[in-house]
């Protein structure tokens, strides 16, 4: 998981605002694929590819995150 630390922080924010939230109209996949998560109707393999292709960007920021905070010993 080194490779994390090598991204900068600047390009992971822009991955989420791009990748994470494209398209922008009528509504962000993203959202859209966590609704249908929610209300179970998220089934066919190619929402959850899309839900996870979308979300990538935010589950990298918020690893990089966890292991800055671990590294400087504030849990």
């Amino acid at each position: 998981m080194k490779f994390i630390d090598t991204i900068p922080f600047p390009v992971l924010i822009f991955l989420c605002l791009i990748l994470g939230l494209a398209p922008f109209v009528p509504e962000p996949h993203l959202l859209e694929k966590l609704r249908m998560l929610s209300q179970g109707t998220l089934r066919k393999p190619i929402d959850i590819f899309d839900l996870l292709y979308h979300a990538t960007p935010f589950i990298l920021l918020a690893i990089k995150l966890i292991r800055i905070k671990k590294r400087n010993g504030t849990q």
